[in-house]
């Protein structure tokens, strides 16, 4: 079974399981590691996520991995030996669609850029949401800039205390 195959039924069944719990899968992994196969399952908690309290617990990831790891067992997902990872996707987490920016609104960001934007390449600041196809973001600049989703190659929320 291909990589690309085991990813899609692993985000199946960790889906199934993540729901029962009120959490969603944000990311799935498959790969070859120094330390052989690695199963790598990024869980989330729907919402805004603002505070601890609001996060992924340990317990959360802990309930997902024995129940996940269970009905992989059962179904027999991947036939060679690996290790299986639960986790959220931190403090730091990376920004891939339109409502993971309209979700962090107000939250400091970083976002890098395959093509200049107001002739940068790079903006770091707060994120005012998403105007139409456009990530809005008060940069350290004082300036708010419109940056086209589909330039970003990067984006991730920063670790605020």
């Amino acid at each position: 079974m291909s990589s690309s195959d085991v990813v899609e039924q692993v985000r199946a069944l960790a889906g199934r399981v993540a729901g029962s719990y009120g959490l969603e899968v944000f990311d799935v992994q498959f790969r070859r590691e120094g330390r052989g196969l690695v199963l790598r399952v990024q869980i989330d908690r729907p919402g805004p996520a603002a505070t601890a309290e609001e996060s992924v617990s340990v317990e959360d990831c802990a309930h997902v991995s024995r129940e996940l790891s269970a009905m992989l067992d059962v179904e027999d997902v991947v036939s060679d030996a690996y290790t299986l990872e639960v986790s959220s996707p931190g403090l730091d987490r990376p920004l891939r669609r339109a409502d993971d920016y309209r979700r962090f609104s107000g939250r400091r960001a970083k976002l890098v850029m395959r093509e200049p934007v107001d002739g940068q390449k790079y903006f770091r600041g707060r994120l005012g949401g998403v105007d139409q196809d456009a990530v809005l973001i008060d940069a350290e600049d004082g300036r708010r800039h419109r940056v086209p989703i589909g330039v970003i190659t990067r984006a991730n929320l920063e670790v605020e205390f």
